[in-house]
């Protein structure tokens, strides 16, 4: 099974029935995890699934604080505003890896213009493409082929067989996909 879309099915690491055992053969003897341990798990879920080291988390984490409103739906908001997350949201790529090695390797362009920074936020009306070399736009058409039907959330548009896509609206809450307990996250990071 492709990695990409392994996080899509049953088989997915984070999902696993399992996945909420401590690592190690032995994990039956060990005891209940602490308030810390809990809230770290769920801090290390979605620094895991969105492909950030620690330092660019906190980042982000301060920016949600600074802003005005619920500091952990700004920052799925935030997170899921990043040029990566969007070209993968839009299909164009099979995961969030593959999109961030796509965008940084130039073969991806914002409002016409080369960008290399997977870490980019967009904002309503940015326009998404693939470059217009054949070599670039072959790749990503076989990577629109293997999973041809994903779905596009409804803050997204995207013209798949043209290789481009656009953001309509700032995404919401209800659009992030993960299950995870947010407020935990936030008790963590703001000690």
């Amino acid at each position: 099974m492709r990695k990409g879309v392994r996080c899509e099915t049953a088989k997915c690491a984070m999902e696993r029935q399992g996945a909420n055992n401590p690592p190690g053969v032995h994990t039956w003897r060990r005891g209940k995890g602490s308030e810390y341990a809990v809230r770290l798990r769920e801090k290390q879920k979605v620094k895991r699934y969105y492909g950030l080291m620690e330092k660019q988390f906190m980042s982000y984490f301060h920016m949600a604080e600074r802003a005005t409103g619920n500091t952990a739906n700004t920052l799925f908001v935030l997170l899921e505003r990043r040029l990566d997350n969007v070209v993968y949201k839009m299909g164009l790529a099979p995961s969030r890896n593959a999109s961030r090695q796509a965008i940084v390797h130039g073969h991806v362009t914002l409002n016409g213009r080369k960008l290399d920074r997977p870490g980019y936020f967009v904002k309503v009306g940015d326009q998404v493409s693939v470059k217009a070399t054949d070599k670039t736009q072959k790749m990503f058409k076989m990577f629109v082929e293997l999973d041809p039907n994903r779905p596009i959330q409804d803050w997204l548009s995207a013209d798949r067989s043209a290789l481009t896509g656009t953001v309509k609206a700032l995404p919401t809450r209800e659009d992030v996909q993960i299950p995870v307990e947010e407020q935990l996250i936030v008790e963590l990071c703001s000690r």
